[in-house]
C-alpha cells in the first residue's frame, strides 16, 4: 500500500472510531464546570441546562462551581481534562477577556473546542437620579463638559461591564473615573447612594431599582431592544452609536473531542434553550436563548477576542 492509501486507511480508521465514540457517549456522568460561585445568573442557566441533558442523554449531569481569577481556574481544570466529552464547561465574555488582560496559557478558541453559545444578555446603562442626564446622549454630552468628573462602577477590571464603559468612553470620546468593586452586587450601594455617577448592570439586577426609582434607566447595550425591557431603547436609538455589548454565556469541550461528540451535544443545548418553559425563564432573567452550532460559536468566540482587545489596546487598559 502507497503513503496516499495508508492515510487514507488511517483517517477511515479515525473517523470510525469517532463515530463508535459518538454512539457509546455519554457513558458516564457528565461534569459541566461553571467558573463562577453557586448562584448566579450562570449557574442558574448551567443548572437548567444540566437537567435537559440528563433527561435527553439518559446520564446524570453534574454542576461543579469552580470560581477564581476570571474563569482561569476552571479552564486549567478543562485543560486537563479528557477530550470525550463527559467534562464540559461554561464560559462566558469574561473567559474571552481575561487571557487577553491577564498572562494566561491558554485560549479559549486554541486551546479548547467550543460547541454552542446559549444565551445572549445585554446591559442596561443606569445613573444616579441627582446625575442631570435623563437620557444617554444627555449623559456624554454631560461628560464631555466634565472630563474625569464622572464615575463608573463594575465588577472588576477586565470584567464585561468595565470593558462595556471604556468601548462607551473610545466610542464618545468621553473620559470618566472607573471604580472596580468584587461584584455588581457591592456597587449598588454606592450607586444608589449618589457616590458613584453610573454603571452599566445585568437587567435582571437594575430592575428593581429603576423601577423602585433609585436608579434611572437610560439605555440597553443590545442592538436592538431587550424583551425584559422593550420600551427601553437601544444606545444607538437614543443617539450614541457604536457600542453594541452583548453578554454571553456558551458551551466549551476540551480540544481534540470528537467532532460527532461535541454536534450531539450542540444539538441537545439548542433543545434545552429553546423549551418554552426555558426561553420563558431566560426573558424573565434579561437574556435570551440561542442555541448555535460549534462553528457559529468559535466565530462569535473570535469576534469578541478581537473586538476586546482593540478595545484594551485602545484604552491602555492593564491589569493589575
Amino acid at each position: 500500500m502507497n503513503k496516499t492509501g495508508i492515510r487514507l486507511l488511517a483517517l477511515l480508521c479515525a473517523l470510525l472510531a469517532a463515530a463508535a465514540h459518538a454512539q457509546n457517549f455519554p457513558s458516564r456522568p457528565i461534569r459541566i464546570l461553571v467558573p463562577l460561585a453557586a448562584g448566579g445568573g450562570m449557574d442558574s442557566v448551567t443548572r437548567n441546562v444540566a437537567a435537559s441533558f440528563s433527561e435527553a442523554l439518559g446520564q446524570s449531569v453534574v454542576v461543579d462551581n469552580r470560581p477564581g481569577a476570571g474563569s482561569l481556574v476552571a479552564l486549567e481544570i478543562m485543560a486537563d481534562a479528557a477530550a470525550d466529552g463527559h467534562t464540559l464547561m461554561m464560559i462566558s465574555a469574561t473567559t474571552v477577556i481575561y487571557p487577553l488582560l491577564y498572562k494566561s496559557r491558554l485560549d479559549p478558541v486554541r486551546d479548547f473546542a467550543p460547541v454552542s453559545q446559549v444565551t445572549a444578555q445585554g446591559y442596561v446603562l443606569v445613573v444616579h437620579p441627582a446625575l442631570p442626564a435623563k437620557s444617554a446622549l444627555e449623559l456624554v454630552k454631560y461628560a464631555k463638559a466634565n472630563p474625569d468628573r464622572l464615575t463608573y462602577a463594575s465588577s472588576g477590571i477586565g470584567s464585561p461591564i468595565h470593558m462595556t464603559t471604556e468601548l462607551l468612553q473610545i466610542a464618545t470620546g468621553t473620559k470618566m473615573i472607573h471604580v472596580p468593586y468584587k461584584g455588581l452586587g457591592a456597587a449598588y450601594a454606592d450607586l444608589v447612594g449618589g457616590r458613584i455617577s453610573l454603571s452599566f448592570a445585568t437587567i435582571i439586577s437594575a430592575q428593581p431599582h429603576v423601577k423602585g426609582g433609585r436608579l434611572r434607566a437610560l439605555a440597553v447595550s443590545t442592538a436592538k431592544r431587550a424583551p425584559a425591557m422593550p420600551d427601553m431603547p437601544t444606545l444607538a436609538e437614543a443617539g450614541v452609536p457604536g457600542v453594541v455589548v452583548v453578554n454571553w454565556y456558551g458551551l466549551m469541550a476540551p480540544k481534540h473531542t470528537p467532532r460527532p461528540v461535541i454536534n450531539r451535544i450542540a444539538a441537545e443545548t439548542t433543545k434545552a434553550v429553546q423549551a418554552p418553559a426555558m426561553m420563558k425563564h431566560l426573558i424573565a432573567d434579561g437574556a435570551e436563548a440561542v442555541g448555535s452550532t460549534p462553528a457559529e460559536f468559535t466565530a462569535h468566540i473570535r469576534a469578541e477576542s478581537e473586538q476586546w482587545r482593540q478595545v484594551i489596546r485602545q484604552g491602555g487598559i492593564k491589569a493589575q
